[in-house]
């Protein structure tokens, strides 16, 4: 089982004040490895940040590395917790398609150090994630209600058939992720500032009508 479903059943057991400490820790744990990764992060430095001690934080969590898996666990648990309130099924094809575009684009943008350590788990090859049994298991609904919009729209005639729900949903997800890990050096090789209000709203309707124009049928 996946690091912070255990470190979440332990905490449902601890005392208020622990509980409370813990939490201090993943906060101060999630600034400390979005500003420097896992490599550059100092425990020192994160028991500083949640006003703690390192006895403390080896005592919740073991070590840094430990720590890094719980906090990226619930980093993609916050996400796909906010991404499941959209309800797909509720919308029609065509808005539902559009919804999933604009959160992802705009999340992403809303939540930098999320970016930062999908980056830097990547640097390390996925070694940590490639350890979790939550992460995956989060995005397994996630694919059956793509596939049922999917599968609404070809119905109803406004999608084309066959697509596959899991490289669209990467296609989603590249086309706002990149925009936003890259727009600083974006605006200075275009001479605009890509991180406005404005940028961002001119991004999503474009990416929302490549999505829903390639599933056209």
């Amino acid at each position: 089982m996946g690091q912070a479903m255990s470190a979440e059943g332990e905490a449902s057991t601890l005392s208020p004040r622990a509980s409370a400490t813990r939490q201090r820790i993943l906060d101060a744990a999630l600034v400390e490895f979005a500003e420097k990764g896992l490599a550059g992060a100092r425990v020192d430095e994160i028991a500083a940040r949640a006003g703690a001690n390192k006895r403390m934080l080896y005592a919740h969590f073991g070590s840094k590395e430990e720590l890094w898996l719980v906090v990226l666990e619930l980093a993609y648990a916050k996400k796909r917790a906010e991404e499941r309130a959209i309800a797909l099924e509720g919308l029609t094809p065509e808005e539902a398609m559009a919804r999933l575009v604009s959160f992802n684009l705009r999340y992403t943008a809303r939540h930098p150090e999320f970016v930062n350590l999908l980056n830097q788990e990547n640097l390390h090859r996925a070694a940590y994630l490639s350890r979790s049994e939550q992460v995956p298991a989060l995005y397994s609904p996630l694919l059956e209600a793509l596939r049922g919009v999917l599968a609404r729209g070809a119905a109803e005639g406004v999608f084309r058939p066959g697509v596959d729900p899991m490289q669209l949903y990467i296609d989603i997800l590249a086309l706002g992720h990149f925009y936003v890990a890259n727009r600083h050096t974006l605006s200075t090789i275009f001479h605009q500032t890509l991180d406005s209000e404005a940028a961002l709203a001119a991004r999503e309707a474009h990416i929302t009508a490549v999505v829903l124009g390639y599933l056209r049928p």
